[in-house]
């Protein structure tokens, strides 16, 4: 499949530099910004508010997880017309390595910026603990957990990063960047402290998860604990009787109020382990991962603060 994709990216890239690539890009035009998916796109946004050197867009823009968005042809184009590419660097986009080395076999000025290298040891890698679903023996090797924009510790270490990019690639408008990470430090780092105080004054320190469990940075940044039925990057959608019956369980051990799911969940399993325990009356609970999240979405559903601070009302709900 890796090579398939690599041929797919290889030719699209030929195809546009044939098409167009050779003639230079024009000077009066706003250099081209894009963000593989929504996190990226937002902190972007707010460090970038105001510059008329830079055009800000969203790659993954059409409310497909990131687990499941397919490559294609367009965007390989867009990525190859851009100046600076800003993409995850994890599991679910596999796929930018092969674009990545592509565009430096064809030529293209464009610059890549992953941030799971520029997380580099604060990156961590997702666990298998007590209780989870088994994965498919090729996928059992260990691998870096991606999900790092769900911490907000690390969504104020990678936009200082960040901005050091962009005043680097556009240095007239440095002043500017520097203005806004800065005004765009101190909100984030005033819904951590939101966080702390919050989950300090709990009852309970343990999640339950009938899903995909995305928010390993979350919960240790807050020390909580956590029962899930499947690692992150899961690929399972079907849990054993053994998975399901281990978190029934623990839910009603620890008489936990709420079994929680991820946004566009259909609910089943948290449905299933309700219904296999004796807390017949436990709530479920969404968290939203921001996996399939859309600009369109967000100017009703709220940005990336607003769904922290939503996702933070969620917990105390799950936590009391």
């Amino acid at each position: 499949m890796k090579r398939i994709i690599a041929f797919f990216v290889s030719l699209v890239l030929t195809v546009s530099c044939i098409a167009g690539c050779s003639a230079p890009k024009q000077a009066e035009g706003k250099a081209k910004i894009i963000a593989a998916i929504y996190p990226i796109y937002d902190w972007l946004s707010h460090l970038t508010e105001g510059s008329e050197t830079t055009g800000l867009s969203l790659l993954a823009d059409n409310g497909t997880d990131i687990h499941s968005y397919q490559l294609t042809a367009d965007d390989m184009m867009q990525i190859q017309d851009c100046d600076l590419f800003v993409y995850i660097g994890g599991e679910s986009d596999n796929w930018a390595k092969d674009v990545v080395e592509s565009m430096k076999k064809n030529g293209s000025r464009a610059k890549a910026v992953s941030l799971m290298e520029l997380m580099g040891d604060k990156a961590k890698e997702e666990e298998h603990i007590e209780g989870m679903q088994e994965e498919n023996e090729e996928e059992e090797e260990k691998t870096p957990d991606e999900h790092i924009w769900l911490s907000l510790k690390n969504a104020r270490y990678l936009c200082s990063e960040l901005t050091k990019t962009l005043s680097e690639s556009y240095p007239d408008d440095k002043a500017l960047y520097e203005t806004n990470a800065e005004k765009y430090d101190k909100a984030l780092a005033a819904m951590d402290g939101l966080y702390a105080k919050t989950l300090s004054e709990k009852k309970r320190d343990t999640l339950l998860f009938g899903d995909r469990f995305p928010f390993r940075y979350l919960t240790d940044d807050y020390n909580l604990k956590y029962y899930a039925a499947f690692a992150g990057c899961s690929a399972e959608t079907e849990a054993s009787f053994e998975t399901v019956a281990f978190l029934a369980s623990k839910l009603d051990e620890l008489q936990l109020p709420a079994v929680i799911t991820i946004d566009n969940s259909d609910r089943k399993i948290a449905q299933t382990i309700i219904n296999t325990s004796k807390s017949n009356s436990a709530q479920i609970l969404t968290l939203n991962s921001m996996q399939s999240m859309t600009a369109d979405k967000a100017k009703t559903e709220g940005d990336y603060l607003r769904i922290m601070e939503k996702n933070l009302e969620v917990l105390q709900q799950a936590l009391n």
